[in-house]
């Protein structure tokens, strides 16, 4: 009986190796190939040189796309975490039907394929006269950040009690009071990482990019195109490694502030009745 546990424990222990070394190893190539001093992709290395990081930065396109990108993420990420904290907090703290039905709709997003919600906002942005352009990107980023944000945040206020905001109402604060002095700042963390998160999801989107960007660029857009270049296929690497790193070290760090907004959750703000 022992024996055959340990070999279920081995069995899975080369499962879970496999698994791992064919989910990542993919990914490992790229900033190990971004160093090679060939534009061939292929062992054995040539040599190792970093000239195709240096140039990234004259490449008067890439610089273009990249300030599209970081401007449409900032823009996104700030309405979707303000929309979807408000819309979350809502959620959490009305006990009624509706709620339900907004949290399926705001959810939608998420169990859409990507190819049909880019069809479907690139029909709604000619509608209105809109068309393909940098504004229809940071709508159609909005609607991919919003269901993350709301699904973090909701999360977030039920982690802590509705007793402390009821406290604060018996003390003579009205709602939106306490939703600024008592609610918001419990869930801080919870905020900021809806900001880090959204702004990651936003800068790497592709799919609903290529549907609503028009005649201009996002870094995305501008890294698939020139993989048909073998002559660019180095400075891709660069460039697909800077964004890698990038964005590894947002989802890291705000994963991170979750965690320690959720083991601080249990110290809320004082409110007194001086303050309102």
């Amino acid at each position: 009986m022992r024996q055959r546990r340990q070999g279920r424990v081995r069995a899975l222990t080369v499962y879970a190796v496999a698994y791992l070394v064919f989910l990542y190893a993919p990914i490992v190539m790229i900033p190990l190939f971004s160093f090679n001093d060939s534009i061939y992709v292929a062992f054995p290395l040539k040599g190792f040189t970093g000239r195709w990081y240096a140039g990234l930065l004259a490449d008067d396109r890439l610089q273009e796309a990249f300030v599209n990108s970081l401007e449409i993420g900032l823009l996104a990420a700030a309405i979707a975490t303000a929309a979807g904290t408000l819309t979350a907090y809502a959620l959490a703290r009305r006990q009624a039907a509706w709620p339900r039905a907004v949290a399926a709709v705001a959810l939608a997003p998420l169990v859409i394929p990507g190819v049909i919600l880019g069809i479907a906002l690139l029909i709604v942005v000619n509608m209105i006269g809109l068309g393909p352009s940098l504004t229809a990107v940071l709508l159609g980023h909005v609607c991919l950040c919003l269901p993350l944000t709301i699904m973090v945040m909701k999360g977030r206020f039920a982690a802590y009690s509705a007793a402390i905001e009821e406290a604060a109402m018996d003390l003579g604060a009205d709602e939106w009071t306490t939703l600024r002095r008592i609610s918001l700042p419990i869930a801080m963390p919870g905020i900021v990482s809806c900001l880090m998160l959204s702004f990651t999801t936003s800068f790497d989107e592709f799919i609903v990019s290529f549907f609503l960007v028009g005649t201009k660029s996002t870094l995305p857009l501008f890294l698939w195109s020139q993989l048909r270049f073998p002559n660019q296929l180095p400075l891709m690497l660069a460039l697909g490694s800077l964004i890698l790193l990038a964005s590894g070290a947002l989802v890291l760090l705000a994963e991170a502030i979750r965690r320690r907004g959720l083991g601080a959750g249990a110290e809320p703000p004082v409110l007194v009745a001086a303050d309102v």
